[in-house]
């Protein structure tokens, strides 16, 4: 495993694929959080204010970069490469590393969806963590009736193993997830 137990923060390396960057929050992406706080589901699903303000916008950077600190994970802004407008994030958290596996979650601000971003960067987050972190498994979950986010996982290699029932809390409710893989076959790379 290429992280070590120590507690030592975890750095956070900046990635390019194709027209995309991936790379650390910024003070400076408050519009994005803006934007996705207006989302019917991202605030939902992730820690990102429901009720913008900006000093809410500033504590969930805040807490994407103490996630390096804690050694919860990687949290990547996905930004394009020619002017690092921010369209998106990007996550992958290690909390099982220590098995061999991490997970992946993201999204996208509406006025980045439909263009094969996402994609892109599940790539090259994906390359990188094979790489990089010493896993043999990288898991995501999506929401049975998320047909874009299931269809952006598939066209980047990972596999549907089943729904799982009840699997997440989303606005009171209790969720089915689909969960995706991604594996390493010794030998010959991520499948």
């Amino acid at each position: 495993m290429a992280e070590n137990d120590s507690f030592d923060p975890l750095v956070l390396p900046r990635l390019t694929a194709e027209d995309l960057v991936l790379r650390g929050f910024q003070d400076d992406d408050l519009d994005l959080i803006h934007e996705v706080s207006t989302d019917p589901l991202i605030p939902l699903i992730t820690t990102v204010p429901a009720d913008f303000s900006e000093q809410a916008g500033l504590a969930f950077i805040q807490r994407q970069r103490d996630r390096l600190t804690s050694r919860e994970g990687y949290a990547f802004v996905i930004a394009n490469a020619s002017d690092d407008h921010p369209l998106g994030a990007i996550g992958v958290w290690i909390r099982d590393i220590a098995r061999g596996r991490a997970s992946v979650g993201y999204w996208l601000r509406s006025s980045a969806r439909g263009r094969g971003a996402m994609t892109v960067a599940l790539l090259a987050a994906s390359e990188w963590a094979f790489e990089t972190l010493g896993i043999v498994r990288l898991e995501l979950y999506v929401e049975e009736w998320n047909g874009a986010s299931w269809r952006t996982a598939e066209k980047a290699g990972f596999i549907r193993e089943g729904l799982l029932r009840n699997w997440e809390r989303i606005g009171g409710e209790w969720k089915a997830m689909y969960v995706y893989s991604k594996i390493l076959a010794v030998g010959l790379g991520p499948i």
